[in-house]
């Protein structure tokens, strides 16, 4: 019998009972629709993530209080007060840092709000005036405090767009004032809507000079970032190293692995990220996988039980020349169709979806999310699935190769 006679009648003996194969490719196509949608999902929000890492370009470097997380147990480490106004001056010294261009202390944190009846929770961000050119953030109404305001510690402050929109809603925002923590700021700006750039989401922030925020928000002498841009690309590395130099010798430290702070750059952030996302994306896939498990065990299940039923149709085409190989060809075609059938399926319902979810969080959430089809995933899915139906179908396709033509038609 030639290989395409087995396969019309493979898919005539599908044919005959569709509701039921329906049925059992339900588990492979479940099985890879999770597959391609957890797979877009993480690629899209390590594309996001990347994208907002870039964002203040190659050339920037945060430096953190803290001893670096390297396991949970260190994640403590991280609310520190280790930079101090001292590291600050230090850092600005040409002759320590020469390849420092500029360098920005950062505080932030969470408070309330009020002006008049209205009160809304936003995120203080205190900054030095160069937050504007750094962030790309200029007021599309009024301006952007000076270097003057921050030395002063004037309590002035910048909003953005959708604290503009719950405080004031159609009435004018620039020389109101709003108390934050029962002290009260002048509204000397207001920002367009510019969503999130590196992390931070500028339409929910109201940002004040960093030495307005310190003593006046958070009663704090300590920072929660520097933030600085070496001169070019190529100085970057340079530039950490004297960063790194400087911090020790300001801190007596003489061992590095007892730092308490540590230094990032945007590429080693993007690859930890990455990495992150390579884990996470195993861990989900994996997951999603054990779908592919099941549903296999359901096919294996289902033709064995289509093999019993049609015991009689085994003896018939054995008793006209069929042999074991023709038999044991017929059945593992069509664990093989059905899994192909449901992984392709499979692959189209995870397109959907994953479309839906990029939609979704793009239209209604606000992420500049885009979509991203997994190619990879799509082929390894159906790859997968056709193993599947080979492996799971060997043992009922082998059963009924070996059922003897006598027997098979004496069945009832």
């Amino acid at each position: 019998m030639t290989f395409g006679h087995s396969l019309k009648t493979a898919l005539a003996g599908l044919r005959t009972h569709k509701t039921r194969s329906l049925l059992t490719i339900l588990g492979i196509v479940i099985g890879v629709t999770s597959i391609i949608l957890v797979m877009a999902i993480v690629q899209g929000a390590g594309e996001l993530i990347l994208s907002q890492v870039e964002g203040l370009g190659s050339r920037t470097i945060a430096v953190v209080p803290g001893r670096e997380p390297s396991g949970p147990s260190d994640i403590a480490q991280i609310f520190s007060d280790s930079l101090k106004e001292r590291d600050l001056e230090l850092l600005r010294r040409k002759e320590n840092a020469p390849n420092i261009s500029r360098i920005m202390p950062v505080v932030f944190g969470g408070e309330n709000a009020l002006w008049g009846k209205e009160t809304y929770r936003l995120t203080i961000f205190g900054a030095s005036e160069e937050a504007s050119e750094l962030f790309e953030i200029f007021p599309q109404e009024g301006t952007f405090f000076s270097e003057s305001e921050v030395r002063g510690s004037q309590a002035v402050v910048v909003i953005g767009a959708k604290v503009k929109e719950e405080l004031f809603g159609d009435n004018e925002a620039l020389g109101e004032r709003i108390k934050i923590k029962g002290k009260n700021f002048r509204v000397i700006g207001v920002l367009p809507k510019k969503g999130q750039i590196s992390f931070f989401n500028f339409d929910d922030m109201a940002v004040m000079p960093y030495t307005t925020a310190k003593e006046a928000i958070f009663g704090i002498k300590y920072f929660h970032r520097f933030i600085v841009q070496a001169d070019s690309e190529e100085n970057v590395s340079r530039t950490v190293e004297d960063i790194e130099e400087t911090l020790r010798s300001s801190h007596g430290i003489t061992d590095p692995t007892k730092d308490d702070f540590f230094v990032e750059t945007q590429a080693d952030l993007a690859a930890r990220l990455s990495t992150i996302t390579d884990v996470l994306t195993l861990l989900l896939v994996s997951i999603a996988a054990i779908s592919l498990l099941v549903g296999g065990i359901g096919i294996m299940n289902i033709m064995l039980v289509s093999v019993t039923e049609r015991t009689r149709e085994i003896g018939l085409r054995k008793a006209i020349g069929a042999t074991n190989r023709d038999i044991l060809t017929q059945f593992l075609l069509e664990a093989v169709i059905l899994t192909g059938l449901g992984g392709l399926a499979g692959i189209f319902l995870g397109a959907i979806l994953s479309v839906a979810v990029g939609f979704i969080l793009s239209q209604f959430v606000g992420l500049p999310w885009a979509f991203s089809f997994p190619a990879l995933a799509a082929f390894l899915g159906l790859l997968v699935s056709g193993a599947v139906g080979l492996v799971f179908g060997i043992y009922p396709a082998r059963q009924a190769s070996l059922k003897s033509p006598i027997e098979a038609l004496r069945y009832e």
